[in-house]
């Protein structure tokens, strides 16, 4: 345990060694601030990097991550981040990345209490009762949870629309796109989900607010 802690640090000594070895200015410019023009939300799992899936350098995504990639209106944080990310440093798009095998939403579909993530879970067993029709028609089993991912993501696209947060940016004129993908942990490429939304007329009017 102590060998691998170890070798955490070396690792960064490393890091630091060969980045200023290409640009003996990195992390100077670095620490001047942030204009990324990209939010990521995505999921917690280790196998998801955001910067290194789209080719992103340090400094290029302002990330957000959770189990299942959720967009929960009551989650603080979540919210937080969004605020800032669009609100001060006037981000451009906002992708939600979720991704097959999600261990969250397989858990999700299933009958078992896994502990406090039941709470978390719930949200998107809601999701699932939305579109059960369509899903129990999957026979495989696979399929089926390969679907649910996507509708999954596809979903949090349009809980992001539904904040006071992004129409309110929307309303001032500000140019900023939501957009859905989900990642491919075997074969690294991601999928648009051919779901981008850049103004609240997209979504269903009992969403939209109209004193903002």
């Amino acid at each position: 345990m102590k060998e691998f802690y170890k070798q955490l640090l070396e690792n960064n000594k490393k890091w630091v060694e060969t980045s200023l070895a290409k640009d003996p200015n990195y992390f100077a410019d670095l620490a001047k601030g942030q204009q990324p023009p990209l939010l990521w939300i995505g999921c917690s799992d280790s196998r998801v990097p955001a910067n290194e899936i789209v080719g992103a350098k340090p400094g290029e995504v302002f990330v957000h991550r959770n189990i299942a990639n959720m967009v929960v209106h009551s989650d603080m944080n979540m919210l937080s981040v969004l605020d800032y990310a669009v609100n001060v440093l006037k981000i451009k798009h906002i992708i939600v990345c979720g991704h097959y095998g999600c261990g969250g939403v397989k858990a999700a579909m299933g009958n078992q209490s896994v502990g406090i993530i039941d709470n978390w879970l719930r949200h998107i067993k809601d999701e699932y009762r939305l579109h059960d029709k369509y899903l129990n028609s999957i026979e495989d089993e696979d399929a089926r949870f390969n679907a649910f991912v996507e509708i999954n993501a596809k979903e949090q696209v349009y809980n992001l629309a539904k904040t006071s947060i992004v129409q309110g940016a929307w309303k001032s004129g500000q140019d900023l796109m939501l957009h859905g993908w989900v990642y491919g942990l075997n074969s690294g490429f991601v999928t648009d989900l051919n779901v981008t939304i850049s103004s609240n007329s997209e979504l269903d009017q009992v969403y939209q607010f109209n004193n903002l």
